[in-house]
């Protein structure tokens, strides 16, 4: 264990020392020694300050401890070392020292999804973990902007993970606990479950990774046999779909917070299946819907046929689909561009019930199993002109 001073201890929480001594003396913080502060006590202050700026007043924390109803040993626990503190160099003297521009550094603090911070500010230890993989890709040319857009989608990705990981301590741990009239601290179970849950998360990682990387060696060696005049690489256009289910919003919100919770679950079970099985990925959820990216455009549009199908058949409400295939722009784990929106003015104006496409979707799909019947030009809402459409079905 690595012991540090009463002064240590304040800038590793970002307190000053007069702040460690007020703990001290109120009882929330019991070195064993005067000047000894060990990295559960550090935990200890930063918590204490989290409460304080959460509008808890420290005087009720002593007083909840005192009585026995509170505790703060369980940030002792191994589980908890994941929580960083501060480290002794400033960004500025981070930047001037590796060479990295301050604002790409800025930007690690950010992506965790806090507030910029000032050039003298103190990183973290754990953002201190990053900048020698930015260090790393600039020493080889990477360029800023495409180094900057990976770690903001780390931080937006990971937070995703983690809020839903919290919900469900909350869930499952903390709130039977408090509902039995037991302490919700669970130390042991934390330190048993904290490196599975880290297995747990790499191993999908790597699994992830080992897909798009299976992606990008294809698309190289179609590419270089292509320039060899060995194969002849089919130029085929990504397709965007929306699916958007009639009264979904409303209808979670009558069902309560549980049901919705299965509802949703139950349609992102149904989407993420269909969607995975013709080639395709659930790309983002947007309130009643959701959008996804196929490869094919072919695959899509069976994919789609599927899910309206799939969907009617477990009692949830209509869906309607658009699909465009176009270019597409990428930027940060999400797609943008005319594509993207022309398929969600055509979501828009499907019926419950109905896979609208455009031409383009038409012409790039070389599947005997789908049909399609001619609706012919329509004007939508947003869209200069008209655009012919298209009723896909199952043929």
């Amino acid at each position: 264990m690595t012991w540090c001073t009463r002064e240590e201890a304040a800038r590793r929480a970002g307190v000053g020392p007069e702040y460690v001594t007020r703990l001290v003396e109120v009882g929330l913080l019991s070195p064993e020694q005067p000047d000894r502060f060990s990295p559960g006590d550090v935990r200890r202050v930063q918590t204490a300050r989290s409460l304080e700026d959460a509008g808890i007043a420290l005087d009720d924390v002593v007083a909840a401890v005192e009585r026995g109803s509170v505790s703060l040993d369980f940030l002792d626990a191994a589980a908890y070392e994941r929580f960083a503190a501060l480290a002794p160099e400033t960004f500025r003297q981070v930047s001037d020292r590796t060479g990295v521009p301050l604002e790409l550094l800025t930007v690690i603090r950010e992506a965790i999804g806090m507030a910029e911070p000032s050039p003298d500010d103190l990183l973290r230890d754990d953002e201190m973990e990053v900048v020698p993989f930015i260090e790393f890709q600039l020493s080889h040319g990477f360029r800023a902007t495409a180094i900057e857009r990976l770690v903001r989608v780390y931080g937006d990705s990971v937070r995703r993970i983690t809020e839903q990981e919290a919900a469900w301590w909350r869930s499952e741990v903390i709130a039977p606990a408090l509902a039995a009239g037991e302490n919700p601290d669970r130390t042991e179970l934390a330190d048993e479950i904290a490196p599975l849950a880290d297995r747990a998360f790499m191993a999908v990682y790597h699994a992830q990774q080992a897909r798009a990387w299976t992606a990008n060696i294809i698309d190289t060696f179609e590419t270089m046999l292509a320039n060899a005049g060995i194969h002849s690489r089919l130029e085929r256009l990504p397709a965007i779909c929306f699916l958007d289910l009639v009264g979904f919003t409303r209808l979670t919100e009558e069902l309560g917070d549980d049901a919705a919770a299965d509802l949703a679950g139950t349609v992102a079970l149904l989407v993420g299946r269909n969607s995975v099985q013709h080639g395709g990925k659930p790309i983002k959820w947007l309130g009643d819907g959701v959008m996804l990216h196929f490869g094919d455009p072919g695959r899509g549009v069976h994919a789609a046929l599927g899910m309206v199908d799939e969907l009617a058949d477990a009692g949830l409400p209509p869906a309607h689909v658009g699909l465009h295939a176009g270019p597409i722009l990428y930027q940060e784990g999400d797609y943008f561009g005319r594509t993207v929106n022309l398929s969600a003015r055509i979501a828009d104006y499907a019926r419950p019930g109905e896979v609208l496409v455009t031409r383009e979707v038409v012409d790039a799909s070389r599947d005997d199993g789908i049909g399609f019947d001619d609706i012919g030009p329509v004007e939508l809402k947003g869209v200069s002109g008209t655009v012919h459409l298209l009723r896909a079905r199952t043929a």
